[in-house]
């Protein structure tokens, strides 16, 4: 009946588990991402499934092929991908903890005992004892003994096995669970932001190279503008101020094309390093200029509810608190006694063909027990410790959530804003080509000086160029809310042997 009852106790005990469990905290979230605007704009987000796809909406090839390499190609997604193996391996050694350890052994020695030593003494003694009992002790007491090598031969097994009767092994794994999952986050989120910086870099790239072209047509109009003047100046319809005006607005043109160049050629050298190639490795499909991609006129950004579900950053703070709060478990579990089953058997003698014979076994079986009495605190403090990371980990998630709402609401905002910008720069650009034109054609008919001409000129590059930047900046809007709103690629990710075998 002892046995039974025994054995269903430890079963109890093996079940048991220390410190809290875990339970996501939960999370408010708003009724949508936006409010209806007075004046909405020529494209407007609206609460429908987001595409992990989302660059696809700009409808550009080239843009398509560089994402699509993103995955395989940057080093910075390669060092997560490693991380979260590192992380899996982890898991693995925690895990091991709760098996039985088993190992084998076979030694071979050669030993010599001191012939003045405890042994020799012993030796001597023993023989002097046995020579009393037969013909009584002799004067002058016993001799050391001389001994000789002998040689020992022995091979076995040997076992140990910590029973987790507290549950600190399964509180280890489960912090371990929780850490390749955090790893996993890490390395999407990695994953996710690579994605957003190529856009961002692709679109600034086709915006410049919009802006450089705008600075060569007006490099070409203050040409012709200058030999207008300088025909004229030889006519002697006007003087050599209008010259020298000239000339200085076709320098002042041509001095904004050289900064635009190096622009274009850094942009494409940040492209290159996020797909792992060296500089100017992208250069001949990506020199060749194109127009910025219009955006969509509705842009799906989902429901405020998945926001979760999606932010990886979101998903690895959890993560993170839930490792925090399994720690807690193994800090508790180690205020109490540890018991360990242990157990070893060999075969050992001193001429090797007796090493195959029942009289050479050798074995040694039992459990033991390890109880803290005195840790001068170490215990407590270590308990405390973990206490404070998991407040540390739930202050984090809070303030992840906190941050991606003000991401997203700051995103979607600038995205509106700028676009009714941009209107306004276009109704300023159409007004200025007109103002270019009339100075152009009063200059012509002698009713109106060559300044009027140069400031409208002025004014017009001004406004394209806004204009330009305007437009690019309404696209890495769009990449700023698709980036806050976790979206992307959340499950295909590169193959992990492929990627550590590198």
């Amino acid at each position: 009946m002892h046995k039974p009852v025994l054995a269903a106790a430890v079963l109890l005990l093996c079940g048991c588990t220390l410190g809290p469990d875990f339970k996501s905290p939960g999370w408010s979230s708003p009724a949508a991402w936006f409010s209806s605007p007075a004046k909405p704009p020529a494209s407007t987000p609206v609460a429908a499934p987001i595409d992990p796809t989302w660059w696809s909406l700009f409808h550009d090839d080239e843009l398509t092929m560089l994402e699509e390499r993103v995955a395989r190609e940057n080093l910075d997604v390669q060092v997560a991908t490693i991380r979260l193996a590192e992380s899996r391996a982890q898991r693995g050694v925690a895990a091991a903890d709760a098996y039985p350890n088993f190992e084998a052994n076979a030694s071979y020695q050669r030993q010599k005992a001191s012939n003045n030593g405890v042994f020799a003494g012993l030796s001597a003694i023993a023989a002097g004892s046995a020579a009393n009992g037969a013909a009584g002790e002799t004067a002058g007491g016993v001799k050391g003994a001389r001994l000789g090598a002998i040689d020992i031969y022995q091979y076995g097994f040997d076992s140990t096995w910590e029973l987790d009767l507290w549950g600190k092994v399964r509180r280890s794994v489960e912090a371990a669970d929780a850490d390749v999952t955090a790893s996993a986050e890490a390395r999407r989120d990695t994953l996710l932001s690579s994605l957003a910086e190529v856009a961002r870099d692709y679109l600034q790239l086709r915006g410049t190279q919009v802006r450089l072209q705008i600075a060569r047509d007006n490099l070409k109009t203050a040409q012709q503008s200058q030999e207008l003047t300088r025909e004229r100046a030889e006519g002697g319809v006007t003087t050599d101020l209008d010259v020298a005006n000239a000339s200085a607005q076709v320098a002042t043109f041509a001095a904004q094309i050289p900064p635009l160049e190096q622009q274009e050629r850094q942009l494409i050298n940040a492209l290159s390093l996020l797909l792992g190639q060296p500089p100017q490795a992208l250069t001949d499909e990506l020199a060749t200029a194109r127009p910025v991609p219009p955006v969509p006129p509705l842009i799906p950004v989902g429901l405020p509810s998945e926001l979760a579900r999606r932010r990886p950053d979101i998903r690895q703070a959890d993560a993170q608190l839930h490792a925090a709060t399994a720690t807690i478990g193994v800090a508790d579990a180690n205020f109490y006694p540890s018991f360990t089953l242990g157990g070893s058997a060999g075969i050992q003698a001193l001429q090797p063909w007796n090493l195959f014979t029942l009289n050479s076994l050798l074995y040694a079986l039992g459990p033991s027990i390890n109880i803290p009495i005195f840790e001068g605190g170490r215990l407590k403090s270590t308990l405390e410790l973990r206490e404070q990371q998991q407040k540390e980990a739930a202050v984090v998630y809070q303030r992840t959530v906190l941050n991606a709402w003000h991401e997203i609401d700051n995103s979607l905002t600038a995205y509106e804003t700028e676009q009714h910008r941009r209107d306004q720069l276009a109704e300023a650009v159409r007004q200025n080509q007109r103002a270019v034109s009339l100075a152009q054609s009063r200059y012509q008919q002698g009713v109106a000086d060559f300044l009027q001409v140069l400031d409208a000129q002025r004014s017009l590059f001004a406004t394209q160029q806004s204009l330009a930047d305007s437009t690019t900046a309404i696209d890495t809007d769009l990449v700023a809310i698709y980036k806050a709103l976790g979206g992307g690629w959340e499950t295909d990710f590169p193959d992990l042997q492929a990627v550590a075998a590198k």
